[in-house]
């Protein structure tokens, strides 16, 4: 019975802190993003050039390998300026400050990308597990709940009402061997997407659906519901 108990209760960790990243962080960040994009853009109209970019994009590596620095993970990704500070009372903290960074991507062809982009903090909850012997968390338990921690995050915003058309997940496993600018590569390629999104919205044409055009990294991701944590629902926005 008490190994039934643990292995619930490690198939619950990613379905529990992708709510609490939800409902403490991105609930309250996300409705506020637009306007400090839009107030970024006013004094900075040459930056912020194609609107569907703007939004935070959530790096979510599969292997919760987390950078505190993004110019150290790929050095064609350079910090530009951090956005408005949103200030709230929380829980006994006064004036909490909360805010996203600016962050400038090199192509190819040194051309400059502008986007609000972050890890996915709760990733470093479950790498820092996978390295605590005390958590009896293995690199296996830690892959699975990565995936785990997608697909209820993506389940999450798909139904908050709040939170529609201010994010976009990135999610990506790391290649085996190092390749030189995979992250900025990967980043680009959302940042292309939305762009021909926002160009194939203003001539008439249907875009592809972002939520059912699926990578193969994706795809290989794809999960029964059986496979799913079932204490708590997302669909009760």
């Amino acid at each position: 019975e008490i190994s039934e108990m643990s292995e619930r209760s490690k198939q619950n960790v990613a379905h529990g802190l992708a709510w609490s990243y939800y409902i403490g962080y991105l609930k309250i960040v996300l409705p506020r993003l637009k306007k400090s994009m839009e107030e970024f853009s006013r004094a900075n109209p040459t930056v912020l050039t194609h609107r569907e970019t703007w939004k935070l994009h959530i790096l979510v590596p599969l292997s919760c390998d987390v950078y505190d620095d993004l110019e150290k993970a790929d050095s064609n990704i350079q910090y530009l300026t951090d956005l408005t500070e949103t200030t709230l009372n929380r829980a006994g903290t006064k004036k909490r400050v909360y805010k996203h960074s600016l962050y400038a991507i090199r192509d190819e062809d040194n051309k400059l990308w502008h986007c609000a982009v972050e890890y996915a903090t709760p990733l470093q909850s479950l790498y820092a597990m996978s390295q605590d012997e005390c958590a009896a968390f293995s690199r296996e338990d830690r892959l699975e709940q990565a995936k785990l921690f997608y697909r209820t995050l993506e389940e999450i915003l798909k139904g908050s009402k709040e939170c529609v058309g201010t994010y976009r997940l990135i999610l990506y496993e790391e290649p085996g061997e190092a390749e030189t600018h995979f992250l900025s590569k990967n980043i680009l390629w959302h940042l292309r997407q939305q762009r021909d999104e926002e160009y194939s919205v203003s001539e008439g044409h249907r875009p592809h659906d972002p939520a059912t055009t699926l990578s193969s990294t994706e795809l290989s991701l794809q999960m029964s519901e059986s496979d799913l944590p079932q204490p708590l629902r997302s669909d009760c926005f």
